[in-house]
């Protein structure tokens, strides 16, 4: 974890301001991205507990770890939107923004007063980003939609699992992180169009189910031209074959990916089958996974006949893409990791050093870093509010009303 503000300056988002009315994953994970390149993130959060994910999952002396790391280097203030000086406090501070994220269903910053329309008139310059389940418009936008439904909506969870067993989700909460990279993505788009043409602010308009259709690859041409529906095929890829995770003779799990035509030549030399590195009807994926039940119940039977370290040793030197199946243990000692710096260290308010995960992508001369942990509840709302210009007795009766 680095410091000072000589690293912030030279951070290529350093100058912007982004306020982020947003809870949980979507907004978060698009704020924490800019925080962490150097934008001034002011997270308005509710006075009364602040956004759920400070005690979502594994708890540290009352407090999630994945807030602090959800939350570093931002700017922790509290405003009460249900009050009319907590609205006029959000709303004065949004005026001086670049950006505002939000993720809230849509009509509810209507309702209080904060829509586009009033946020545009004080700021015509202003990138709105929204996350939704839904988006802004169309039949389902006032329906709720956590990232769940748009992973099944946007077609992920249909593709994922066995045949044989219903769909099943990934480790993640996949949908809200994609949406949030999209997000991101498109503010940046719209101040480069802002500052590079000239143009006025405008809304980056996100949905969770949209954000990760649009990673479904060849699914709508296939479907459109074909009538071929993609269905869930376990851990193998048909049409790229082969490309697989085996169990090795220790136990372990191994994925090896030798779909290119030269790397398949060279893994079946490797594993003493030149029958098939020679095989002309194998040359090509198509030839391949034709045969594919066959090729996999071969290297099935080859990895059972190994241990992981001498299955991974063998691929290497065979150049062929091959890696264990990592969890947190391997991760926190591999020499990959630790050289490419992916495991910093901080420390948490008690003083107790703890890793959490290193800033991508990495920029080579303008690399983001870790200033500081997610903070306390509220801890920046006074330097905000004077900053705005409340006067110290303005901020001790917004206190004592309930509106921060």
């Amino acid at each position: 974890m680095t410091g000072g503000q000589k690293s912030v300056a030279q951070k290529p988002l350093a100058g912007l301001k982004v306020v982020e009315l947003g809870t949980l994953i979507a907004g978060p994970f698009c704020t924490r991205i800019m925080a962490e390149f150097g934008a001034e993130v002011i997270k308005v959060e509710a006075p009364d507990g602040g956004d759920p994910l400070r005690q979502w999952r594994k708890l540290y002396e009352g407090t999630s770890l994945w807030w602090y790391v959800q939350a570093r280097n931002k700017k922790s203030v509290t405003a009460n939107l249900k009050h009319p000086e907590g609205r006029e406090f959000v709303r004065k501070l949004i005026a001086e923004a670049d950006i505002l994220v939000e993720n809230f269903r849509p009509g509810v910053l209507e309702k209080l007063g904060l829509g586009w329309d009033v946020l545009q008139a004080d700021n015509p310059g202003l990138v709105m980003v929204r996350l939704s389940g839904f988006g802004q418009t169309g039949p389902y936008k006032d329906q709720p939609g956590f990232g769940a439904v748009g992973e099944s909506m946007g077609g992920l969870r249909y593709v994922t699992g066995f045949a044989d067993r219903p769909p099943v989700r990934t480790g993640i909460s996949i949908g809200d992180s994609i949406a949030a990279l999209w997000g991101a993505l498109g503010a940046l788009m719209a101040l480069r169009h802002k500052e590079v043409n000239g143009g006025a602010g405008q809304v980056v308009d996100v949905a969770l189910y949209e954000a990760v259709f649009a990673m479904m690859e060849s699914l709508v041409p296939e479907f459109d031209v074909f009538g071929f529906v993609r269905e869930r095929t376990g851990n193998i890829m048909p049409g790229i074959t082969p490309s697989n995770t085996h169990t090795t003779k220790d136990g372990k799990h191994v994925t090896i990916g030798a779909n290119g035509d030269a790397i398949f030549k060279r893994f079946m030399l490797a594993i003493d089958r030149a029958d098939l590195a020679n095989d002309p009807a194998l040359a090509d994926n198509s030839g391949r996974d034709a045969r594919r039940d066959e090729i996999y119940a071969l290297i099935d039977q080859w990895c059972a006949a190994h241990d992981e370290a001498e299955v991974l040793s063998l691929l290497a030197a065979a150049q062929v893409p091959s890696s264990r199946v990592y969890s947190a243990v391997d991760m926190f000692t591999d020499p990959q990791f630790i050289a490419r710096q992916m495991l910093e260290i901080a420390k948490l308010p008690d003083g107790r050093d703890f890793r959490m995960p290193g800033i991508v992508p990495k920029l080579s001369e303008t690399p983001g870093s870790t200033e500081w942990i997610g903070p306390e509840l509220g801890a920046h709302t006074d330097e905000v509010l004077a900053k705005l210009g409340y006067s110290a007795t303005e901020i001790t009766g917004l206190r004592q009303s309930g509106a921060v």
